[in-house]
């Protein structure tokens, strides 16, 4: 008698543990910041070679970024998991994309090995996510026109469905002065610090008139050189975040105003531009998000709570855009309040309790793949909510 899909899933992914457990450790000890990740892009590829998949690397003119393909050969949707590795600074691993990847990665290769999937499995290497994000350039240019469903799930505190994001603005303001003797010739100078400080202001004025859910927040990174110098240029960087694209357009706009009117105040001329790219909110697919939480539940994971309310961002905000896509989150903690972007959430990757998660989630991941191929009802009606969800 033929075991359930489930268990034969399942059991898979305990068969590779030992080869994904070695993969997220390898690329814990090896961290690497965004678009230098060549070992662990390289650890993935090497991986899904073995295990008959054809990669292209580099993919879309990024070095370290890849696209992974297994075709059954026989009809059906093209599901993608999307595999993260880079690190932040200083403490490596903290947000465990270490594991996140490995997760997606481990995924496409259990939905390989189950016969009953029919259609092509795309595992997309995708770096630099903590700053400028892969995921954008392979939206723009088109990587995921013929997927029908993508996927990823990222470690976390506890078990969570899919939820939200913020959509991101990242805002580079340069002005520009005129130096003078701050003290001999001040009438002299321009002080193009005023106009970053009379923007500051401005925005701290507008934050009494925005939705409560949206973010404005800056820094100054270049001020001036010395106090008895006028200051001919500063320079300030603002992340912009709304729940939406409309409005996320309509703040950024009224930002615009708040340093063009610090300009004029100042006499100094002003000029911006995006030091990182715009990210789009995420837009959760219900139908899809259930399917996943429900093949997480029939491996025997029980507490999973609501949908995770982020006033973060992510770059798969722009992948929810252009196809239907989920982002839920696992848990890797067994104890203790442990926050993500941490050296002890960096470490709670490498324990039996993160690998067990893992698999777990690896294998409702390929479990979804499978229904997906197997009910063209259940496809269609998560591809209507796609095309009535979108903003």
């Amino acid at each position: 008698m033929k075991k359930p899909l489930s268990k034969r899933a399942f059991e898979k992914a305990e068969s590779l543990k030992g080869e994904l457990k070695q993969l997220s450790d390898a690329i814990l000890e090896n961290p690497e910041l965004g678009y230098e990740e060549h070992f662990s892009s390289k650890a993935h590829k090497d991986l899904l070679e073995k295990h008959g998949f054809r990669v292209e690397m580099p993919y879309l003119d990024m070095d370290t970024a890849f696209k992974a393909t297994y075709d059954t050969g026989k009809e059906g949707p093209t599901i993608a998991y999307l595999s993260e590795y880079d690190a932040l600074p200083g403490i490596g691993h903290g947000c465990a994309h270490n594991l996140l990847g490995t997760t997606s990665t481990g995924a496409g290769i259990v939905l390989r090995y189950l016969e009953d999937f029919k259609g092509k499995i795309i595992v997309f290497g995708t770096p630099a996510e903590e700053t400028s994000g892969g995921k954008v350039d392979m939206v723009n240019q088109g990587a995921f026109s013929d997927v029908d469903a993508a996927l990823m799930a990222h470690p976390a505190e506890s078990h969570m469905k899919s939820g939200k994001s913020l959509a991101l603005e990242a805002l580079e303001f340069k002005f520009t002065g005129r130096t003078s003797h701050a003290a001999a010739s001040p009438e002299k100078g321009i002080n193009a610090l005023d106009g970053v400080l009379l923007m500051f202001n401005n925005i701290n004025a507008l934050r009494e008139h925005i939705l409560p859910s949206a973010r404005i927040h800056g820094i100054i990174t270049r001020g001036g050189e010395a106090a008895n110098i006028v200051p001919g240029e500063a320079v300030a960087q603002f992340y912009i975040r709304a729940t939406t694209k409309t409005y996320l357009t309509e703040l950024k706009e009224k930002v615009l105003n708040c340093a063009k009117a610090g300009a004029l105040a100042s006499g100094a001329s002003m000029e911006y531009h995006n030091y990182e790219k715009p990210y789009d909110n995420l837009v959760t697919n219900q139908k899809l998000s259930d399917l996943f939480t429900r093949q997480l539940q029939s491996l025997g994971v029980e507490n999973i709570q609501m949908e995770k309310g982020s006033t973060g961002s992510l770059d798969m905000g722009n992948v929810s855009h252009v196809v239907p896509a989920i982002h839920p989150y696992f848990d890797i903690i067994e104890t203790g309040d442990v926050s993500a972007h941490t050296v002890e959430f960096r470490d709670a990757t490498k324990t039996d309790y993160a690998y067990n998660s893992m698999l777990q989630t690896l294998t409702a991941l390929a479990l979804t793949g499978v229904k997906l191929s197997e009910d063209k009802d259940l496809l269609k009606s998560i591809k209507e909510e796609f095309v009535n969800t979108r903003k």
